[in-house]
């Protein structure tokens, strides 16, 4: 009886031994590999963005397309750049291959959505968002933030009559495939026109060089019409710049040149009383947030905008 008993009362203490270390091998392996969190930020960052662009040679769209894609990074994002240098077929072809990789969204870096339709039928058909900066509005497009660019080009306008003592006749610098240089043009055009200033030409001005473009066509029309015209109007400061370089050349002082986005070598040669006497600088900072705010909006939350078009202000810089 003894005997029994002895071996009962070792069963009942091995028995208890074995529960206690089940349990603690359980919080040790709940310890030891604890399941991953998935949190909404998490997924945020995850965000993939193609950012696809004629126009990365012009120093306006750079600044911009750099300003977002640090935006982009700061939140987490992979964000790539591809540049068709001025070539609208490539840039379709470009669209398509975003497209076909599928990332979460791509940005068109300035330019004309209307002359991408096939880009942009296959990142509809990818069903991959498309946001805009600085061009235009057009059915794939899901938003569009710019400056107000008829806003712009009056402001400079404006301040190249007054330059001009409120008479003369002017030569522009243009470049109409660009959505905001066009309406630029037209709000500047009507700005002449109604104080009675006479337009002699709207040149066009190459992209890809637009300095060195305009600097030759600035040398050619005043060789021809020099005792005509009394002011040049840019549609960007990249022609402006090309046409106070060709002035200087010429020795021509007494014809003031004006520009439009507030480019670090405009306000210097603002800044050093030459030809050059105004730009209108736009909120790169503000547009590039705007957009990056948008995009992540539809991406996470799948919030659409309560507009396709965002048009901000700019401010006119002079040497006064």
């Amino acid at each position: 009886m003894k005997t029994r008993k002895f071996w009962s009362t070792i069963a009942v203490a091995v028995a208890a031994s074995l529960s206690l270390m089940s349990c603690g091998s359980d919080e040790g392996s709940g310890d030891a590999s604890p399941e991953p969190a998935t949190s909404s930020a998490s997924q945020a960052q995850a965000i993939s963005v193609q950012v696809l662009t004629p126009y990365l040679a012009s120093a306006a769209t750079k600044e911009v397309i750099d300003l977002f894609q640090a935006d982009g990074e700061e939140r987490g994002w992979e964000v790539s750049v591809v540049d068709t240098a001025g070539d609208m077929n490539k840039l379709n072809s470009a669209f398509q291959d975003a497209a076909a990789q599928k990332p979460d969204a791509i940005v068109l870096g300035t330019g004309d959505p209307t002359q991408i339709s096939l880009g942009l039928k296959a990142a509809a058909d990818a069903g991959v968002p498309v946001f805009a900066i600085d061009a235009g509005t057009a059915d794939g497009i899901v938003a569009n933030v710019t400056s107000d660019n008829a806003d712009l080009g009056e402001q400079s306008a404006g301040a190249l009559i007054e330059a001009m003592d409120g008479k003369g006749a002017v030569v522009m610098l243009t470049h109409d495939p660009h959505p905001g240089v066009r309406a630029r043009a037209e709000g500047a055009k009507k700005v002449f026109e109604d104080a009675g200033i006479e337009v002699l030409e709207a040149k066009h001005v190459e992209v890809p060089g637009p300095v060195e473009d305009a600097r030759a066509s600035v040398q050619d029309i005043m060789s021809a019409r020099a005792d005509e015209v009394t002011g040049i109007w840019g549609g960007w400061d990249e022609p402006a710049l090309g046409a106070v370089q060709a002035l200087e050349a010429a020795g021509i002082t007494d014809v003031p040149v004006v520009g439009v986005d507030g480019q670090d070598f405009a306000l210097a040669e603002i800044e050093k009383g030459g030809p050059f006497v105004a730009t209108v600088k736009q909120d790169w900072s503000a547009i590039a947030a705007k957009i990056a705010d948008l995009l992540e909006a539809k991406v996470v939350d799948g919030e659409d905008p309560e507009t396709n078009n965002f048009e901000l202000p700019g401010s006119l810089i002079t040497a006064g």
